[in-house]
């Protein structure tokens, strides 16, 4: 026991001894005057000038050590400047192995750095050119080769216990200057404050800072407040009472003021891979984001849970707070409140978003949706209930928007175009994206028309996109389509098909391009292929037919009877009267087809029953141009007006009367059928050929009626004379 007692005393003589010969060394040695062999070590093992104007002085009681007023100069230039820096240990706990900082202070912080033309950094240029990989390649010449048999040092001790009174850093600043791109960044005013800094314990953190940039001319004022906690051994974390203001200006903001606020708290374990944040809110001018989640799992397959809510808000005063030019709508009342929210959930590596409500204006959207972080497979169901989307579109332009010079012609304009025409869709996305997304809409209002119960269902894999079904119900008829795009190809495959059943025209037209030319129950039947990823291309390539059939319609704005008359009036040589014609046509069972060639639409079997008459044509449709060339006929098959100058002979019955249809689609519709005239030479002849065959049989009826008055005569003679004498 001796011996123990012996060496114990022996121990503490000797950190006796150390300490006062510590505390005699630093009461009798200056260190200011080893300033010139410091900054001459400096210079002789760097490229940089140290400059040491300012004092140095240190103490025991606290361990301390103080400078002032140090400059390093590299080339000529600052790299960084120091007004002062004060580090003080309580001795003591050195030897006790709890190191306790007293204070860690830092003032009048200045570093410049720069980029120059060949994109080198100042900061890079501290060392001689060959240290440090010289440096580098010594010890590892000189480093003693590891052996299997060497155990690895486990650390199964205590951890080191740590805490620091005060750590204050203020007026720091750090300019950074890139000579190629121009671009300045200036970080200034920062400070930092924390106290009572010690593992396992929540302690104070404040940070305040101003950042500027040169292009574009941005500031940024930030003021950071919380509370931080970590554990001994420094793989949990907390933050608590989280409350960040940043206060921005600039030209991103159209030379306005915002601010932006953070708020909440979070944690996170690295050991067991867990996160949280609670109630986090981030607070944008009037836009407001709150959020609570959960993360398991920091690698490829996390499992999250929580909620997200984007309170409502209106992005046209969003637009308007950061400076930003803003969205011209044909309502000035849209876009005035937008919100969002979800629960998130699923199992490991999927996110599944429930309860989503999605509030835009008047419309909302309720539903449902999965995101795979594996294979970023989607899907996604929602339905609303009613949205106008006329409302949202861009004012229409003042003036004739479709004018253009005389002297430029459909060709010349349409090569134009092409000459810049990109591609539609970015196919290689399109190959990326596994999607199975239902949609469902009440009422949908676009391009003035309005469609009803919408139901749309799309899926999409390995560059194959399918729209398996587009439904809705559509001016008291009903509609459906499906598409399919094959996007393996660098000149995707389409494929269109569509129904419509009872769609009424009248109404549909007027609303869609406020035309009033045609009313009925119209039926279509599309199926078209098309190849490409261009318009031009789409629409050169495009091939199949339309089948079509309007039942107890009318052409309005179109007299056709009239135009029919007008070749009978013509064969009668008289004129017709001024009233009693109106100013529609009607038909019962319109049919045709649409033989669809690139821009080219012909038809060859357009047949209509009309009052009297039958309509009959054939002619092409120009989609490129915009061009109708239409010959039709009214062929005559009964009485089709009280007008004499109409009357129907046998002169006129079943002959043709040729109506033609030509001119620009632009142009009104009411305008573009007339009767044509340059056919009716034709019609003349048939006609001809009716009066030549009704004089013909005139006459044979002549002489049939002739004989048979003669043949009468004859029997009634011989018979009379027979029949007298029997009744005699």
């Amino acid at each position: 026991m001796k011996v123990v007692r012996y060496l114990l005393i022996a121990i503490v003589a000797l950190i006796v001894l150390a300490a006062v010969a510590i505390a005699i060394a630093m009461a009798v040695i200056d260190p200011n005057n080893y300033k010139p062999q410091i900054e001459h070590a400096v210079e002789k093992h760097t490229n940089l000038d140290l400059v040491l104007d300012g004092d140095i002085s240190w103490s025991f009681i606290p361990l301390g050590i103080e400078l002032n007023d140090v400059e390093a100069n590299l080339e000529g230039g600052r790299l960084v400047a120091l007004e002062q820096m004060v580090a003080q240990v309580d001795f003591m706990s050195l030897v006790t192995m709890s190191p306790r900082v007293g204070t860690f202070a830092l003032s009048g912080l200045d570093a410049r750095l720069e980029v120059n033309e060949q994109g080198e950094g100042n900061w890079t240029r501290i060392m001689p050119e060959g240290t440090s990989t010289a440096e580098a390649e010594q010890p590892a010449q000189e480093q003693p080769a590891e052996t299997d048999s060497e155990p690895a040092q486990e650390s199964d001790g205590e951890p080191l216990a740590f805490n620091v009174e005060n750590i204050e850093i203020t007026n720091a600043q750090v300019h950074y200057t890139d000579k190629r791109t121009g671009q300045a960044v200036t970080l200034e005013n920062f400070t930092v404050n924390a106290s009572d800094i010690a593992l396992d314990s929540e302690f104070p953190l404040d940070v305040t800072f101003r950042v500027e940039t040169a292009k574009p001319r941005f500031e940024l004022n930030g003021d950071i407040s919380t509370r931080i906690e970590a554990n001994e051994a420094l793989n949990a974390f907390a933050i608590s009472g989280l409350k960040a203001v940043f206060d921005m200006a600039g030209e991103p903001l159209g030379g306005k003021s915002v601010t932006a606020e953070l708020e909440g708290s979070a944690s996170a374990d690295l050991e067991n891979e867990t996160a949280t944040l609670s109630d986090f809110t981030l607070g944008l001018a009037d836009l407001s984001v709150t959020t609570d989640l959960n993360v398991k799992g920091f690698g490829d397959k996390p499992t999250i849970s929580g909620t997200f809510a984007l309170n409502e808000f209106s992005p046209k005063a969003l637009l308007e707070t950061l400076g930003q030019a803003p969205i011209e709508t044909r309502d000035p009342d849209v876009l005035e409140s937008v919100a969002f929210s979800t629960s998130i959930s699923g199992a490991e590596g999927n996110i599944e978003l429930s309860d989503i409500k999605l509030a835009l204006d008047d419309t909302t959207f309720e539903g449902s949706g999965s995101f795979n972080l594996t294979n970023q497979a989607t899907t996604l169901n929602l339905t609303g209930d009613k949205l106008n989307l006329d409302r949202y579109l861009a004012p229409e332009p003042e003036g004739d928007a479709t004018e253009q010079a005389p002297e430029e012609t459909a060709t010349s304009k349409t090569a134009s175009s092409n000459s810049g025409e990109a591609d539609l869709l970015p196919l290689e996305a399109l190959r990326a994206l596994l999607l199975d997304i239902d949609l469902g809409l009440g009422e949908l209002i676009a391009s003035n028309l309005t469609i009803n119960d919408i139901k749309a269902s799309t899926t999409a894999k390995d560059g194959l996109l399918k729209v398996d079904e587009f439904s809705g119900k559509l001016y008291d008829g009903s509609f459906g389509a499906n598409v399919t795009l094959d996007a393996r190809k660098d000149a995707p495959d389409w494929k269109v098909s569509a129904n419509v059943t009872n769609v009424q025209t009248l109404t549909l037209l007027t609303d869609l391009a406020e035309v009033d030319m045609l009313a009925g129950g119209a039926n279509l039947k599309v199926n078209v292929t098309t190849k490409g990823n261009r318009t031009t291309a789409l629409r050169d390539n495009a091939k199949g037919e339309i089948g079509f059939n309007l039942a107890e319609g009318e052409f309005r704005r179109m007299n056709l009877t009239r135009m029919a008359c007008q070749g009978i009036a013509l064969a009668n040589q008289e004129s017709l009267g001024n009233s009693g014609w109106g100013t529609t046509t009607p038909f019962n069972d319109m049919r045709g087809t649409l033989k669809i060639d690139g821009s080219t639409l012909e038809n060859t079997d357009l047949v209509a029953a009309l009052a009297g008459m039958t309509l009959e044509g054939d002619g092409t449709v120009n989609l490129e141009q915009k061009n109708l060339d239409y010959e039709a006929g009214l062929r005559i098959t009964g009485e089709i007006h009280r007008d004499e100058a109409c009357r129907v002979s046998d002169v006129v019955q079943n002959v043709v009367i040729p109506v033609e249809c030509r001119g620009s689609l632009t142009d009104d519709p009411a305008k573009l059928c007339s009767f044509d005239g340059s056919r009716f030479r034709d019609t003349l002849k048939d006609m001809a050929a009716n009066a030549a065959k009704a004089k013909a049989e005139e006459e044979l009826d002549r002489a049939q009626e002739k004989a048979e008055k003669k043949i009468q005569e004859k029997l009634e003679e011989e018979l009379g004379d027979k029949l007298k004498g029997l009744f005699k």
